[in-house]
């Protein structure tokens, strides 16, 4: 009998061995799972670099996300965004193309949604202009029309104010503006994270959202002789046509900013949306921000 009994408890047991072994190899095969479902973290050229998901604002990526540096003509985002918060806004009040507007362009060797003095465009029409081919001679315009003060440089002083202001109501400390379209005398910075924040709030606009993602528009606009003519400007955001999901935002660039990209995509109702700043060429910042969107998608 009590031989039946050993042999009971050595059956017992064995099966308790075998059935804790089985459970130690299943919990490595899940945590060697759920360790190569987590994708590495990639590696940018872009000096600094965020995203975030747009929907809850959390953190998704990050490289130098609150380094202050030259935004380029990511600063116009906030331009279409001041204009945007406009009370009473009429998109469709028109603005005659003044001389000056021009003569800016020349002189800076800025680019151009080649506006031609005395027509006249409306305010929505200038916003693509300003997005699309990143014209300055367009930022130009609406700083002018939607400043205040009796002469042109107050009225251009009025609204980069309204810029400052609108980074100081999102909370930026990081962020300050002395341009309206990024060609700035030395004060003209943000971060990742901050332009990040700045787009984000940009795409709750319908009209901004909607001009952000074209790739491209022919407008008609009213000559100086009440005539009319076309204009017709590309999107200097390739990505919205390499980049599956892609819904905005801008591209920038100069001699100290090098080569910005602000960028948003949606897929399977998940947006995503980053910045990178200081990448070393356009085909770069557009690497670069196709490895963080991927990875930022897959967290």
């Amino acid at each position: 009998m009590k031989i039946g009994i050993k042999g009971i408890n050595r059956v017992s047991a064995t099966a308790t061995v075998a059935l804790t072994a089985g459970a130690v190899i299943a919990g490595s095969v899940f945590a060697s799972t759920a360790q190569a479902a987590t994708p590495p973290t990639p590696t940018i050229t872009a000096k600094g670099g965020y995203v975030m998901n747009n929907g809850t604002a959390k953190t998704l990526f990050t490289k130098a996300a609150d380094t202050r540096r030259s935004t380029g003509s990511t600063t116009k985002i906030m331009t279409a965004k001041v204009v945007l918060a406009e009370k009473n806004l009429n998109l469709d009040s028109k603005v005659t193309i003044q001389k000056a507007y021009s003569d800016y362009i020349v002189s800076k060797g800025a680019s151009s949604a080649h506006l031609i003095v005395g027509d006249k465009v409306t305010v929505r029409q200038l916003l693509y202009g300003l997005m699309l081919p990143s014209g300055c001679d367009a930022a130009y315009a609406l700083a002018d029309k939607f400043g205040s003060g009796t002469t042109r440089a107050a009225r251009v002083k009025s609204f980069i104010g309204k810029m400052n202001a609108q980074a100081k109501s999102l909370g930026l400390e990081n962020t300050h503006f002395d341009s309206f379209d990024g060609i700035g005398n030395g004060s003209n910075y943000s971060t990742p994270r901050d332009l990040t924040k700045i787009a984000s709030s940009a795409m709750k606009n319908s009209t901004f959202r909607t001009v952000v993602k074209t790739k491209s528009t022919k407008q008609k606009v009213t000559t100086k002789s009440g005539g009319y003519r076309y204009m017709s400007w590309s999107n200097t955001n390739a990505m919205l046509s390499s980049y599956s999901g892609a819904i905005g935002v801008k591209t920038g660039s100069g001699p100290t900013a090098k080569y910005c990209l602000v960028f948003a995509a949606t897929r399977n109702g998940k947006t995503v949306i980053g910045t990178v700043l200081a990448s070393t060429s356009a085909t770069t910042r557009s690497a670069d921000m196709k490895k963080i969107m991927d990875y930022s998608f897959k967290k």
